[in-house]
């Protein structure tokens, strides 16, 4: 298991859904998303990290209920290719899935007391150059201030 703490796995969680919105608000439906090769891998690429992560929060026992296992088989889905991707489940999840688990990832984050300013500050030297990323950041501290 790695040294990472949670708060680290929980913002890679917030950044990547972030990113999957920006990624996919010009499209309406899955086969339009489909359709776009790179708007496509890269959102599949943030819901594999989002799965990664959630796999490290079950393992930390941040996350403990089988709901939050759905993501991680999901990422092993899509991560290995099983029985291909289905763009109308990639749909769903972009568009129902995630809202409902960032909501519940923040409240974890409340209810835990999670120490995220420190965080904050690692990933914006980390995102120096990504400027929506650093956006994302500024947004996300004025939540917890």
């Amino acid at each position: 298991m790695s040294d990472r703490g949670v708060e680290l796995y929980i913002l890679d969680i917030f950044i990547a859904i972030d990113k999957i919105k920006r990624y996919t608000l010009k499209f309406s439906n899955g086969n339009d998303l489909l359709c776009d090769e790179l708007s496509w891998d890269a959102t599949i690429r943030e819901l594999e990290v989002i799965g990664e992560a959630t796999k490290s929060l079950l393992q930390n026992n941040i996350l403990n209920d089988k709901k939050y296992r759905r993501i991680v088989d999901f990422r092993n889905q899509i991560n290995h290719g099983y029985f291909g991707i289905d763009e109308d489940i990639v749909w769903d999840v972009v568009t129902n899935k995630l809202n409902e688990y960032e909501s519940d990832l923040f409240q974890v984050t409340v209810e835990l007391k999670l120490e995220m300013k420190n965080v904050i500050e690692i990933f914006k030297q980390e995102n120096i150059k990504h400027t929506k990323v650093l956006l994302f950041l500024e947004k996300f501290e004025n939540r917890y201030r």
